[in-house]
């Protein structure tokens, strides 16, 4: 999305906060002819009308803006949540993704809304045999957690639209006063007191203006992308009982790539899928593809390459591999597993550094402690994850704090970010973009906003005491605070 240029006067609604207009565009007066500027259209001045309103808008509903939503309503604040696919749950529900990290590799140190939802989602969530001893520590059915996210919020009272995409940032006076979104009966207005962006590729806070970085230093290029996926009808003690035609078939994989008549793919993964089956509600990851989740086109083709590179393995797997004769693509994601697109500049930006060395920060919403975990940005498939490296990782047993600054930013006081567009480098990205630790996030901000709306100041400006101590109360981990 460009930057907001259009003029516009929002019609007043019952129970409104007035009349408001967007920042002022001379060049949008008057409409001008197409044909007298070939590959642009002049949207003249025009009424919008409002479509709702609440003192928290939160526009994304994948995990980080479950989260916000969440505990924000629970705080007390009238909360409305924007979603742009038919279900609720972001990567989690739509794209397969559904793993959960909790634990320093000592004890479980990420609680609080993580930890709710986990006990709400019962039967669908299953904590691993060897919790705590690794990060992952439990999986869940992603179709079930669409339901139990539903349920979360129907509790805490939060507004929900789904199938509706915040498509342009209203900013007057240094404050955001509405998004626009595009309905089945025209373009309507939502607006809010505080806004939180948690879109994932920071769609809103990119269009109201604010600067963000986007891929790695040396090239641009952002984290690759995968395909997860679920199979079906195959036959685990027959795999298990030939361990020899699992490597056979791995040497198989790697020579066809190498030839460029097999695509790329997670070398680690597949090796241990052809080892040892998936459990039924564990995904396949090992899929990759790699460009710009920004470039709606090229995704388009990267979605249908990774769906293509799936059925490619599984045949594979059917004509060479004993026990998976009779395999089927029981799921594909609905969408790419993305892991990086902007990174919105914040009051802080969190670096590689922080994150190996576990730094402590005063302002700490919740502890984080994930490796930095880079899928190479040329698609190959290849992964720090699997090297495994003590100068990549906090040490066993010890994390980092998720600082709010990386959450706030400069220019816009009510307008926050969560999940993986907040300030930080490519590299530390790649640790603190796990789901669980965008939940701490989301839990964070949304408990902010709502206390810094019953107190009459910005978020920056709460006090962090005051919040951090919320926080606890709600069960959040907190500990060694500067």
């Amino acid at each position: 999305m460009k930057t907001t240029r259009r003029n516009f006067i929002l019609a007043a609604a019952k129970g409104s906060f007035g009349a408001l207009a967007a920042l002022p565009d001379a060049s949008a007066q008057t409409a001008q002819p197409i044909g007298k500027q070939p590959g642009m259209v002049i949207i003249p001045e025009h009424k919008v009308p409002v479509l709702a309103e609440a003192d928290v808008v939160v526009c994304g509903g994948g995990t980080a803006g479950i989260a916000a939503a969440y505990c924000a309503a629970k705080h007390g604040a009238k909360v409305l949540l924007l979603e742009r696919w038919p279900s609720l749950g972001g990567m989690a529900t739509n794209a397969l993704v559904n793993i959960w990290h909790t634990s320093d590799r000592k004890k479980q140190v990420i609680v609080g809304f993580v930890q709710e939802a986990i006990e709400r989602g019962g039967r669908f969530v299953r904590r691993m045999a060897d919790f705590p001893r690794r990060p992952e520590t439990h999986e869940f059915d992603s179709t079930g957690m669409r339901m139990i996210f539903d349920r979360m919020l129907q509790d805490a009272g939060v507004r929900i639209f789904c199938n509706l995409t915040a498509v342009e940032s209203i900013v007057e006076e240094g404050q955001m006063r509405a998004v626009l979104v595009d309905t089945k009966t025209g373009r309507k207005a939502v607006r809010g007191k505080i806004f939180i962006d948690a879109t994932g590729d920071g769609d809103v806070a990119a269009n109201a203006g604010l600067p963000f970085a986007f891929g790695r230093a040396s090239d641009g290029g952002v984290q690759g992308m995968t395909m997860m996926f679920r199979l079906r009808d195959i036959d685990p003690d027959l795999i298990k009982a030939h361990p020899e035609d699992a490597e056979r078939v791995f040497t198989l994989m790697k020579k066809l790539r190498d030839e460029g008549k097999f695509p790329q793919f997670l070398e680690a993964a597949a090796r241990s899928y052809l080892r040892s089956p998936r459990a039924p509600m564990v995904s396949y990851n090992m899929c990759p593809v790699a460009g710009n989740p920004l470039d709606e086109e090229e995704l388009t083709r990267l979605t249908a390459r990774g769906r293509e590179q799936v059925y490619r393995y599984v045949n594979l797997w059917r004509e060479q591999m004993p026990g998976f004769e009779e395999a089927e693509v029981e799921q594909l994601g609905f969408a790419l597993g993305v892991r990086e697109s902007r990174r919105i500049r914040g009051l802080k930006t969190l670096d590689a550094q922080m994150v190996v060395k576990a730094v402590k920060q005063p302002d700490a919403l919740g502890h984080g402690f994930w490796m930095i975990d880079i899928h190479d940005p040329k698609g190959t498939g290849h992964t720090t994850w699997v090297e495994q490296k003590a100068e990549t990782m906090p040490p066993v047993g010890e994390s980092y704090h998720i600082p709010l600054g990386i959450c706030l930013n400069a220019q816009l006081p009510n307008l926050a970010v969560v999940g993986r567009c907040i300030s930080a480098t490519h590299e530390a990205l790649a640790s603190v973009r796990l789901q669980s630790h965008c939940m701490v996030m989301g839990q964070g901000v949304g408990t902010c906003a709502a206390l810094a709306l019953a107190a009459g100041v910005d978020m920056a400006k709460f006090d962090i005491g005051k919040l951090q101590a919320t926080l606890r109360q709600d069960g959040v981990y907190l500990e060694n605070v500067p």
